[in-house]
């Protein structure tokens, strides 16, 4: 596989809010940016008004173009994928079809296939056979991203050099990225994450209070260090930006979609009417998360409650008294 020294040319596959934060991210780190969109009014309003529908207010520059193509990303040196976890593996087959596996491949998603119980980066290796793989994590918000403020987060592979030199590439001075090569860990941590957040949204819909959140979370991550560790997770990784960094910020503002589900929930609502025709990853891999700990005999009382509720179970407040009722046990 070659390795552009510089990383020039970069494209985005998904025009959402977070595929064009990225786009605008690679943008001021001096890349090209090709920005792929499924339809054309996404794409007319980029190259006509250099506004994202998704992105409201934010400029983009004449850097990044947009283009319905995924011939036209044939040229870029690395891609990075912004779609959901469950619609990742179509991309890739897709991607597949039309381009040769010759540069690196970011996700930016986070969570776990439910059908199949897979990461992001072995999805990407399995749907597109001969990428290289990598996933890019940690806590940002879109708007933040877009709006030029100070942002961290993490970019994992499994070849440290490489991790190293697309950090490099894709860094600017409010979007600081750093490496790492335990890719596990750095999914782990973003797929986990908002299950917690979206038990956290649940804690404050019934008005709990905020001791209760803050204990909520303190014992969700450590479910997620017992799982990551039992899935190959490195525990310093999970204490990093793309694990203790993802899980305070999902956890503590309804910017966070899966939080914003978990308030909705919490108020009474059901879980469809709670996910109001927006993407909760959490509420995806809860169930499959919960599955998946107990075939390595790892406890996730929170997961599995908030699978519970989803699946429409048992209701809030019957989890939360069967969450507080559990043994006490030593910290």
């Amino acid at each position: 596989m070659s390795r552009p020294a510089a990383y020039r040319s970069v494209g985005v596959v998904g025009a959402g809010a977070y595929g064009t934060a990225l786009a605008l991210a690679a943008a001021r780190a001096g890349r090209d940016v090709q920005l792929w969109a499924r339809d054309a009014q996404t794409i007319a309003a980029i190259e006509q008004t250099r506004r994202a529908p998704r992105l409201p207010g934010i400029h983009l520059p004449e850097s990044i173009r947009a283009t319905s193509s995924l011939g036209a990303l044939a040229d870029c040196d690395t891609l990075i994928i912004a779609v959901p976890t469950q619609a990742l593996r179509s991309a890739c087959r897709n991607l597949a079809e039309a381009l040769p596996p010759r540069v690196p491949v970011i996700s930016a998603a986070k969570g776990i296939e439910q059908a199949s119980g897979r990461f992001v980066t072995e999805i990407i290796e399995q749907a597109w056979p001969g990428a290289t793989a990598a996933i890019l994590s940690g806590p940002s918000f879109a708007d933040d991203i877009g709006r030029g403020l100070p942002t961290a987060v993490t970019l994992a592979a499994g070849d440290p050099d490489l991790a190293q030199a697309l950090a490099e590439a894709l860094s600017s001075p409010a979007f600081r990225i750093y490496h790492s090569a335990d890719t596990r860990g750095v999914e782990i941590g973003g797929a986990a994450k908002n299950v917690l957040a979206i038990a956290a949204g649940i804690t404050v819909g019934l008005g709990l209070g905020e001791s209760a959140r803050a204990a909520l979370v303190a014992r969700g991550f450590a479910e997620l260090r017992r799982f990551g560790e039992a899935y190959g997770a490195d525990p310093e990784t999970l204490m990093g930006l793309s694990g203790l960094g993802d899980v305070v910020l999902s956890c503590a503002s309804p910017q966070s979609r899966n939080f914003a589900y978990g308030l909705a929930l919490g108020e009474g609502k059901s879980p469809a009417e709670a996910a109001g025709g927006k993407l909760a990853e959490g509420a995806f891999t809860a169930p499959v998360l919960a599955e998946m700990a107990r075939a390595k005999a790892v406890e996730t009382p929170i997961a599995a409650a908030v699978a519970a509720i989803i699946a429409g179970h048992i209701g809030v407040r019957d989890a939360v008294a069967a969450l507080l009722a559990r043994p006490i046990r030593a910290e």
